[in-house]
């Protein structure tokens, strides 16, 4: 053959190369540890995972569908094949958000029921359920609901290649052409050197005007002679199993599975399925086991795994002893299940719908653990010199303990706080519950039983504090809390004097107006602070109030903290609305700060509790006993001496180093999953901005201090954030530069 020839034929050769490899290795970097090449036309992915275990998956298309060829792991021996040929599945269901008749409150009055600003405030709608149909009579707008505003989608995909793209210490492998409903984007895979991790993802968005959504995502094509079966905790910890000996299944099989995990158990090893720990949740009134995992037989041969959420809210247990408590409490059990639900998908926004996998050599106990070592087995892992503090749930303490006749019950909230490694729990309860409104006899006697019951079940290291949502005279919601019981009621009537002395009850307070109500703060050394702010009945708070006596007080703390709304376009959990606030705040004036609340009722030891809580670390050398002065912890949060967490990411210790302009930010960090990146925030008395430094390059369970150079010129004031790749994250309180 002739060179003219022979170059010709390399040519050919070359480019049918570049055909039969259609996955893009231009954005792949090769590293120890991480590795990524074509294999015909799919690409192989190995990577080091946990413990020595070595991991490695194929990509590649059948047609237009991405397909993972192979998914095995293997310890010092022979690959363990977990899965051939799994194709990827997603589905939503979307409807309609709406704003509530309980923002429209308050906007109302403030005069801020613009066209322009209903629109934005919808998006941090709490009280819409989009896909209830017809829906609670006056709960939102534009009701009743219809059967034609809900939509289901499974996706589809025009797929003709892929991109491998490293990102520090993982890998993404990306499909375009992903279709699901309304939304359009990609499908993309991420493997996390030194980890058993791989997530899979529909990272899409909707130009639609107003859609909430929820969604479900799995694998299909597990064999049932490879994969023999699925296993998982129930609810009371027992472990359940299914064969596949039963019959082919139309939809889902939801699984109330502790733990929000599922693993399919084969040969020699398993495979774990679960979803984001914090992110994948609505904000809700209740945190009832739904079902978030699940299996489908397909066939006599094969069945599917995967993540879901609900459509609906589900009733809680309703006590009652007598008919009256009973009744009131069946009657607000089912106003929770039509009440709230589905997560934002504002428009143009990048949803990212989320599951995960993690594959282990071992059997499935050996894997959930594993799985479970991600968030410290679902607790609030102790840290020294702090204590966990939590706030805000109205759990109807006192009506429990007054309709059983006896204040040694112990309420089932009390094991749930306490199995999750909560300290100091503040509560909030005469919220729908005893006699609020009272001017004496009955208001006192409630909180009696209240704080007798809270003394009761506080322990030597569990502070249970008798707090309180008034929702009185400041404007909006706001909790308020005292370092030692307080009686008080908030009407003044039959001529009583602001300050009595009762007989039974000693020094008790009547308060009738906003003054009256500080005042009592001041003399007593509490704390209040604005909750759900610019949501729910705190719409358009609490700038509304922010030249007011109360706000520009010592006794004013800030906000609170919660996941509401729940958009899986942002980075940071509750990112525009509660760091919004938090932001606004301290360049408004003095150091206020953020602490993390619950706003729960009812709660139960089979509940998925650990997923809807967020926790504040509160820089304590030991809690107060419940007859001691409980004013330390007050006057750490005064301070900003906590940070608030969802468990997985810590800051054990944070300071500001150095003296004039140049400073340094010093951070002691763990986490679990990898991280995704760290923040300094600040703000120059007008406007807020901030410093990212990506951290893709960490790889799990790790620690590091990290030391952050800034200049001070032109800043007011600055906070710290680190934030890991499964969504879940930890902040600081903002420092002021001139001590306000």
């Amino acid at each position: 053959m002739n060179g003219p020839a022979m170059k010709l034929v390399a040519i050919f050769f070359t480019a049918a190369s570049i055909w039969a490899a259609p996955c893009s290795l231009t954005g792949y970097i090769a590293q120890s540890g991480l590795t990524a090449e074509a294999a015909g036309q799919d690409l192989r992915v190995d990577w080091r995972g946990e413990r020595g275990a070595s991991l490695r998956a194929t990509f590649g298309l059948d047609g237009d569908q991405p397909v993972i060829r192979d998914l095995a792991v293997r310890k010092g021996g022979a690959w363990i094949i977990a899965g051939t040929n799994l194709k990827p599945e997603f589905d939503v269901v979307s409807g309609v958000r709406r704003i509530s008749n309980q923002q429209l409150t308050p906007l109302r009055e403030l005069g801020l029921d613009k066209p322009e600003i209903l629109e934005k405030e919808k998006w941090r709608a709490f009280w819409d359920a989009p896909l209830v149909v017809p829906g609670a009579a006056r709960t939102n707008v534009g009701l009743p609901r219809t059967p034609s505003e809900i939509h289901r989608a499974t996706a589809t995909y025009a797929s003709h290649g892929c991109e491998a793209r490293t990102d520090g210490a993982r890998l993404e492998i990306i499909y375009p052409g992903l279709s699901l409903g309304v939304f359009s984007g990609r499908l993309v895979f991420t493997v996390y050197k030194g980890a058993n991790l791989l997530r899979q993802e529909a990272i899409a968005k909707t130009e639609e005007p107003s859609v909430a959504y929820k969604y479900n995502a799995g694998l299909k094509g597990f064999q049932t002679g490879a994969a023999r079966r699925v296993v998982w905790r129930d609810v009371a910890r027992a472990w359940q199993k299914f064969e596949f000996g039963g019959a082919v299944n139309q939809d889902p099989v939801a699984l109330r599975a502790r733990n929000r995990l599922a693993l399919v158990e084969f040969d020699k090893g398993s495979l774990a399925v679960f979803p984001p720990p914090h992110k994948f949740f609505f904000a809700r009134e209740i945190e009832l086991n739904l079902g978030y995992v699940w299996y489908r037989k397909d066939s006599a041969d094969s069945f599917s795994v995967g993540v879901r959420q609900a459509e609906r809210e589900e009733m809680y247990r309703p006590y009652g002893v007598s008919d009256e408590v009973y009744k009131r409490r069946a009657a607000q059990s089912r106003s929770f299940a039509e009440g709230n639900f589905a997560l934002n998908a504002p428009p143009g926004t990048w949803q990212r719908m989320a599951v995960y996998y993690y594959l282990s050599p071992e059997n499935s106990e050996a894997a959930q653990k594993q799985v479970l070592a991600y968030t410290h087995d679902d607790t609030f892992k102790p840290l020294p010199g702090y204590k966990v503090a939590i706030s805000h749930f109205h759990t109807h303490f006192n009506e429990l303990l007054t309709d059983a006749g006896t204040i040694d019950l112990m309420p089932n909230w009390i094991p749930v706080f306490r199995g999750l490694g909560v300290n100091i729990a503040m509560m909030s309860d005469f919220h729908g519950d005893g006699h609020a409104g009272d001017a004496g006899p009955l208001r006192l006697k409630d909180q009696n039983v209240y704080f007798e019951g809270c003394r009761r079940f506080s322990d030597n290291d569990f502070l249970i504090m008798p707090g309180e949502e008034p929702d009185a005279y400041f404007g909006g919601h706001y909790t308020v809390v005292f370092p030692h019981p307080v009686y008080w009621t908030k009407v003044r009537k039959d001529g009583k004097l602001f300050i009595e002395r009762d007989p039974k009850y000693g020094r008790v307070y009547h308060i009738e107006s906003a003054k009256d109500e500080l005042d009592m703060l001041q003399r007593e050394g509490g704390l209040m602070w604005q909750t759900h702010p610019r949501a729910k009945g705190s719409s358009g708070y609490p700038e509304a109030v922010k030249t007011s006596a109360h706000y520009n007080s010592a006794n004013f703390l800030g906000a609170s903290y919660q996941s509401l709304p729940v958009d899986l376009s942002e980075q940071r959990i509750c990112e525009e609305r509660c760091f919004g606030v938090l932001d606004d705040m301290n360049n408004w004036g003095r150091a206020k700060y953020m602490i993390a609340e619950g706003d729960t009722y009812q709660k139960f030891p089979e509940d998925e509790t650990f997923s809807h809580l967020i926790v504040n670390y509160v820089k304590l050398a030991r809690v107060p006993r419940f007859d001691e002065d409980w004013s330390p912890i007050l006057k750490a949060m005064r301070r900003g001496d906590y940070f608030v967490s969802t468990g997985e990411v810590l800051i054990p210790s944070v300071a500001i180093e150095g003296s004039g302009a140049k400073r340094i930010m010093a951070a002691s960090v763990e986490w679990t999953f990898p991280l995704e990146f760290l923040e300094l925030v600040w703000g120059d008395g007008k406007t807020t901005s901030r410093q990212v430094i990506p951290a893709k390059d960490s790889t799990a369970f790790g620690s590091q201090t990290f030391r952050i150079p800034f200049d001070t010129n032109g800043k007011k004031w600055v906070r710290f954030a680190a934030w890991d790749s499964a969504g879940n994250g930890a902040f600081t309180q903002p420092v002021h530069f001139d001590g306000n």
